[in-house]
């Protein structure tokens, strides 16, 4: 790849989302908005590598695709019923400057294609495919890569996600009131799962996948941006932040997984740090306080807070948790709460809770339930137990760090 393929990527990478935001206003049809903005990106590679990259690319780029998009209605015989919006997308193509600060067209473009990318009809692995595909200017290839999947699986989604849009009729309008309520959550679920998967990968042989984290935290902030008055959407940001701050102590030099207890506050990332408490500071001005996203914010806070491992104040970890399970029920979050109770009570307190959930059937699969079992069998002194429980837990994950550092846990409790 030259030079300025490379710029011209990177360039279309910054701009897709408006692009395919605006074509999706003018057409109705998220496939062929994405279509459009693919054959704008190969009009640009044969004419910018002949003359030069633009110098207003964004302006460039957007009045291409939109000319595009009218010669796409005229061909379907579309051009009476959709001509008031010719003569719009016209006027707009013609603007000179619309890679600048988002206006308020811009802007409900993309809360738009958000909204369509990450409808409840679709698989929540169809939502996040899409949204990376759309929102995250990722190429089907890259998507693969970073879910560790087949390329063919990850484009099957995206088509059959594309479909089942046009199918069910799906209306590219941005809810307001009541149905943002409703919709809101699943654009916030897709971002945090691309985030976990990137802070946590869930299989292969990386303990993290940062570019997962940073996609995600762009979303974010754009969404933040977009929709200021939701306090959800800045509690999600503060949460992203503070988390990702550690990405860098989260593994030693060999790419092995550091716990949080045995990390090195000094690799911390201060500023991210910073942006999250003033994220969630909004969140909570804005009435979020006992949002789902901003109490795992507070209790990364927390964390972030503590200069040392010592000094986390566990008890008000535990309490956030129990407010936590209060609002958002769930095993999961059930057994993060003992681990703080353990921590804050110590791990004869907690260990009934986690034995409380051995029965749930969402957690068959789970390999932290019987690691953080293992854990607090150590502190007890119940080491022929823990190990049983550390093996159980490396042979439910499918991360190899992760399962190397399971292994050795079960190793160090000695026996066999």
């Amino acid at each position: 790849m030259t030079d300025v393929h490379r710029t011209i990527a990177a360039i279309f990478r910054i701009e897709s989302a408006k692009i395919v935001g605006a074509l999706l206003r003018m057409l109705g049809d998220v496939g062929l908005a994405e279509e459009l903005a693919q054959d704008t990106l190969v009009v640009a590679l044969e004419s910018w590598t002949k003359s030069g990259v633009p110098e207003n690319p964004g302006a460039w780029l957007m009045a291409t695709a939109k000319r595009r998009a009218i010669d796409a209605l005229r061909r379907s015989r579309l051009v009476d019923r959709k001509h008031g919006e010719l003569a719009r997308g016209q006027e707009e193509a013609e603007e000179p400057d619309l890679d600048t600060a988002l206006d308020d067209v811009v802007k409900d473009d993309l809360l738009r294609l958000i909204f369509a990318a990450c409808h409840p009809v679709l698989s929540t692995e169809a939502r996040v495919a899409l949204t990376l595909r759309l929102l995250g200017g990722l190429t089907t290839d890259e998507i693969a890569r970073a879910f560790l999947a087949p390329e063919a699986t990850i484009a099957q989604r995206i088509v059959r996600a594309k479909r089942t849009l046009a199918e069910k009729r799906v209306e590219f309008e941005i809810p307001r009131g009541a149905e943002l309520t409703v919709r809101l959550p699943s654009v916030l679920e897709v971002i945090y799962l691309v985030f976990n998967e990137g802070y946590s990968a869930t299989a292969g042989d990386d303990w993290v996948r940062p570019g997962l984290c940073e996609d995600a935290l762009r979303l974010g902030r754009i969404l933040a941006e977009l929709a200021p008055d939701q306090p959800e959407v800045h509690g999600l940001v503060a949460l992203m932040e503070l988390q990702a701050s550690r990405l860098r102590a989260r593994t030693d030099a060999s790419g092995a997984p550091v716990l949080l207890l045995d990390q090195d506050r000094s690799r911390w990332d201060h500023l991210l740090i910073q942006r999250g408490f003033h994220a969630l500071e909004r969140a909570e001005r804005l009435g979020g306080v006992d949002g789902p996203y901003a109490l795992q914010a507070a209790i990364a806070a927390c964390h972030a807070r503590a200069r040392t491992a010592a000094e986390t104040d566990w008890a008000r970890i535990a309490a956030l948790y129990e407010r936590l399970a209060r609002v958002a029920p769930s095993p999961v979050i059930e057994l993060n709460r003992a681990v703080a109770v353990s921590m804050a009570a110590g791990p004869a307190a907690a260990l009934p809770i986690v034995d409380a959930l051995a029965s749930d059937v969402s957690l068959a699969r789970y390999h932290l339930l019987p690691s953080v079992r293992g854990d607090l069998l150590v502190k007890l002194g119940r080491k022929s137990e823990a190990r049983a429980e550390f093996e159980r837990a490396a042979s439910l994950t499918r991360n190899s760090r992760e399962r190397a550092l399971l292994l050795e846990r079960a190793a160090a409790c000695g026996g066999g």
